[in-house]
């Protein structure tokens, strides 16, 4: 088993993505997955095991949709399933981005409304999403 702190982060923050991404809260990933909340925690966190690899990762890991061997796919390196592999430092929150984006566009337009500058705003985030480095949003928070 693949002991590497930073591959286990690396898998716990796929997992907190694939879970975001279905709308999913923590508890309710550890329902799907006949798990407990706290197991879901842990495998987010990028937690590494003591022993062995929990059994619950596999379950968890399919209540997302992932196939058999993703878990360990992902610890030796590969990519998870549809997830770009983005470093989590380059992750930023769509709505901090949104207001920055914003702020920044009423201070260097003079006659512009906000109706247009709105629009503006949404074409760049737009961008960013389609280039992978911001998440698409979905309203869940973690």
């Amino acid at each position: 088993m693949n002991r590497d702190p930073e591959m286990w982060a690396r898998l716990g923050q796929a997992l907190k993505q694939a879970r975001l991404a279905r709308g999913l809260s923590q508890a309710e990933l550890a329902d799907a997955a006949g798990a407990s909340t706290a197991s879901v925690q842990s495998a987010e966190a990028g937690v590494v095991p003591k022993a062995r690899m929990p059994i619950t990762y596999a379950r968890i890991a399919t209540a997302l949709g992932w196939p058999p061997g993703s878990v360990e796919a992902v610890l030796n390196g590969e990519a998870p399933p549809g997830w770009s592999d983005v470093s989590v430092q380059q992750q930023i929150d769509a709505d901090v981005l949104e207001g920055v984006i914003t702020n920044a566009m009423v201070r260097a337009t003079d006659n512009a409304t906000a109706a247009e500058i709105r629009a503006a705003t949404k074409i760049a985030l737009d961008e960013l999403r389609r280039r992978g480095l911001i998440p698409e949003t979905d309203g869940v928070q973690p």
